[in-house]
């Protein structure tokens, strides 16, 4: 074969290439994806066929259709069809979509639900002009790990419900199964308790906040007031809307620490009664809750609405970042050490942890907590979330229990995806690029294999220190949410040069959300 014909039939190659990264890249990588003879073409109104079980998958993708502009120039004789299948795992699905039909097969609505998401990325990848025409093909899709979390600080900065839902919209494109909110801070108090009404008059609102970056001494104010929290109703309303996307949602209560907020607005649940103020700044505060039996009565009684509110099986209360100092002046904490016997201070939060835990399960849930509640001895069935590097987890694995992997400086979307940060936003610092996320392996090589089945998957961190807007949380998190999306869900992600190409695809679905997203896809230094 001469010169010219190889050019040409390489052309010819990369031409077909290229028509199906365009058409056919799903986000995350599906396990299998066939692609067949033929396309479907989508008629406005195309007729749907489900079972019971499938409302409310079935619902998703209707509202997905309505969505759609669609005026083929001619009718087309089409039906989707979702049909039981028991021997497909909980959240596996197929899609079979054939020139006249696509068929959705699962065992359960989740796994409905997933199907719905890829079939609503091609349909949005391709329409064109109002025509929807896609490819046949046949996908079978199953996730890597049962755990698939993404993160959202409402503390320090706090959003509307609108957001939120668009916030879950987008795990929910992704695949994501547990939203892990995070309610309760130094900086304000964000969840509705009706036994401690101080909680939101007090502290939900700080007086001022800090402006510009942290290090940038002398701090200054803004002196303005600032907060707000999430009534029961909008909560309900939340973890309803999350469960229709097939979402979980995990409220985070922080304890013992990062608890300033709370002692505010009851003080004698600090150690020295005194009235600390909600924080307006960022950082670790020495003001924890005092380890008295008044203080335990005081959680467990907010324990008892927030379970009502949270109908998934997991509360997450923290444990990270708990200065000792007032634990070791206080009267009462050294009691309860002298009285529980216990060695030191670390000891102290290991039962304050131990104690809480034996509360929550009591009430049918399970506690999270950051790695920190490893020291002093981990409470009996509590699952471990690894953010300060992975060796929380590997301990925590070898002690045969659950881990949940979201090391900071791969995990924490707050860090800069950029190396030229001039044109960035502010963020807390650090740099992780968007390839730095698709490469990372949540099972460490150091971890032997009989104990990979602990780490039940990974999560992204989204602390808002510096994101005062919904804006800025978009752009933070969009596009490298999806890199993490192919680390939890993908069994065989492609190559990195292959991702890049799938992420320029689907900027026009961003674009249709209306999220504010980076175009950064920094590479990796050799």
């Amino acid at each position: 074969m001469n010169k010219l014909k190889i050019t040409i039939f390489f052309i010819f190659f990369l031409h077909i290439n290229i028509h199906f990264s365009q058409n056919n890249n799903i986000i995350p990588e599906p396990t299998k994806q066939t692609i067949k003879q033929g396309y479907f073409f989508l008629n406005e109104e195309p007729e749907i066929i489900t079972e019971f079980e499938f409302n409310s998958a079935a619902t998703l993708l209707k509202n997905t259709l309505k969505e759609i502009s669609n005026n083929p120039e001619k009718k087309y004789k089409n039906v989707i069809i979702f049909s039981k299948n028991k021997k497909l795992e909980l959240e596996e699905y197929t899609l079979d979509i054939n020139s006249d039909e696509i068929i959705i097969e699962a065992s359960s609505n989740l796994g409905a639900i997933y199907a719905c998401q890829s079939l609503k990325q091609l349909i949005l990848l391709n329409n064109k002009n109002g025509v929807v025409k896609i490819q046949s093909q046949f996908i079978k899709d199953s996730p890597r790990f049962k755990y698939r979390g993404m993160h959202l600080d409402v503390g320090r900065h706090m959003y509307s419900v609108d957001f939120i839902k668009k916030y879950i919209d987008g795990l929910a494109m992704l695949k994501f199964n547990n939203f892990h909110w995070h309610l309760t801070e130094d900086q304000g108090w964000r969840i509705e308790i009706d036994k401690y009404p101080e909680l939101n008059n007090i502290g939900s609102y700080r007086d001022s906040t800090l402006i510009g970056h942290y290090t940038d001494k002398p701090w200054q104010f803004d002196k303005t007031r600032y907060g707000g929290y999430y009534t029961k109703k909008e909560i309900r309303e939340i973890v309803r809307y999350a469960e229709k996307r097939g979402i979980n949602v995990i409220p985070e209560i922080e304890m013992p620490g990062h608890s300033q907020a709370a002692i505010s607005s009851y003080p004698e649940f600090g150690c020295t009664g005194e009235n600390v103020g909600v924080a307006p700044l960022w950082g670790v505060f020495k003001d924890i809750y005092c380890s008295k039996n008044e203080t335990f009565d005081f959680l467990e009684d907010i324990i008892d609405e927030v379970v009502e509110l949270f109908p998934g099986k997991y509360i997450h209360i923290g444990g990270d970042e708990a200065p000792k100092t007032n634990w070791k002046a206080c009267e009462n904490c050294q009691n309860v050490i002298d009285r529980e016997k216990l060695k030191d201070e670390h000891e102290l939060q290991s039962y304050f942890i131990t104690r809480m835990e034996k509360y929550i399960n009591s009430k049918g849930k399970q506690i999270i907590g950051w790695d920190e509640i490893l020291e002093g001895g981990l409470a009996p069935n509590a699952t471990v979330m690894s953010w300060r590097g992975v060796s929380g987890g590997i301990e925590a694995a070898k002690m045969n229990h659950e881990v949940i992997m979201t090391p900071n400086a791969t995990c924490y979307l707050d860090h800069y995806q950029a190396k030229n940060t001039s044109d960035e936003p502010l963020a807390i610092g650090g740099y992780t690029p968007i390839e730095e996320i698709y490469n990372y392996e949540p099972i460490p090589d150091e971890l032997d294999k009989s104990l990979h089945k602990y780490i039940i998957g990974a999560q992204g961190n989204v602390w808002t220190e510096y994101m005062k807007t919904s804006d800025q949380v978009e752009y933070m998190v969009f596009p490298r949410i999806f890199a993490l999306s192919e680390v939890v869900w993908s069994k065989n992600k492609p190559s990195f040069e292959v991702f890049e190409k799938k992420v320029i695809d689907l900027y026009p679905i961003l674009d249709k959300m209306d999220i504010n997203y980076s175009k950064h896809l920094e590479r990796l230094e050799e």
